[in-house]
């Protein structure tokens, strides 16, 4: 993880941390760091990530045009065509017409 640094390297860099920042600013800057350095890493991958995609994107529309080839279209919306001719449907009847309103009758005053 730490590249050619052994354990006695990173032992020396601790205590000269230690001497230098004191025992109660260092585990702010550990938190600091490790903050830093996670927002780092995400940044990173997003860029990865964001540059994957556009290539695939060129490569697909390198590749869409070639692959295309001339087939028989067939709707999967509409129904096939009958092979027997079917017999004609009657319309519905129409459904009847609503009541006339109800009219409360007059009242005198």
């Amino acid at each position: 993880m730490f590249g050619s640094l052994g354990v006695p390297e990173l032992l020396l860099i601790m205590v000269v941390a230690l001497i230098i920042f004191g025992p109660r600013k260092l585990p702010e800057i550990g938190r600091t760091l490790g903050k830093a350095l996670g927002e780092f890493r995400k940044a990173t991958d997003d860029l990865k990530n964001t540059i994957e995609r556009e290539v695939r994107i060129e490569e697909l529309k390198q590749i869409g045009p070639s692959m295309l080839i001339p087939t028989e279209s067939v709707s999967r919306s509409e129904p096939e065509a009958p092979e027997t001719p079917a017999a004609p449907e009657t319309p519905a009847a129409a459904p009847p017409p609503p009541p006339p309103p109800v009219v409360p009758p007059a009242t005198e005053p």
